[in-house]
């Protein structure tokens, strides 16, 4: 399986490639979409959504790994996070693959053991656990888009209490048909 963690922010979003599976995950790429301060917010989010659908074109994963929101001091900082996700959740809508949310505190736990664990030790496991030698540039957005799809390897493959292997949290596959009926 092929899976490309994103980690949303509006000047910088993170995005790491991994194939495989928990056992044997495989670092593809990894990397920074960077937009300018400068620019309005709508032009960042726009720069945003292209260079991940130019991502998802090339890479053609089947599921995205995207950190879910959480309540941030700061409420212009929570608005600006979400509306950098909801251009990965359009380019994920528009590329027809499945979309999995994960809190910061369950990829924190999968990748470091510590749901707690700042960015340098959850950057550090990261490295480790893909076998990244120090010639591979890995930024903190891009680490943490990393972990995002090492925490999707391991939590998708978890069977539930009902014996399924639905997704951890909230993942549904994301699809190419819009409705125009009744909608906000």
């Amino acid at each position: 399986m092929r899976v490309i963690g994103i980690d949303p922010g509006s000047i910088a979003t993170g995005f790491g490639v991994l194939d495989g599976d928990a056992k044997a995950p495989a670092y593809v790429t990894s990397g920074v979409l960077r937009a300018k301060a400068a620019q309005p917010l709508a032009a960042r989010l726009y720069r945003i959504f292209v260079g991940l659908r130019e991502l998802l074109a090339r890479y053609k994963p089947q599921a995205m790994s995207l950190e879910q929101s959480y309540v941030a001091a700061n409420v212009q900082t929570a608005l600006r996070l979400g509306q950098a996700r909801a251009a990965a959740l359009l380019a994920a809508a528009e590329a027809g693959i499945a979309l999995f949310e994960y809190p910061p505190s369950r990829v924190k736990l999968a990748v470091a053991g510590d749901g707690a664990a700042d960015k340098g030790a959850v950057q550090a496991m990261v490295r480790r656990a893909l076998k990244l030698d120090a010639a591979v540039k890995l930024n903190a957005d891009a680490a943490d888009a990393l972990a995002l799809a090492l925490c999707h390897f391991c939590f998708a493959r978890m069977p539930f209490h009902d014996g399924s292997r639905r997704p951890a949290t909230r993942g549904r596959k994301s699809s190419k048909k819009s409705s125009t009926a009744g909608g906000s």
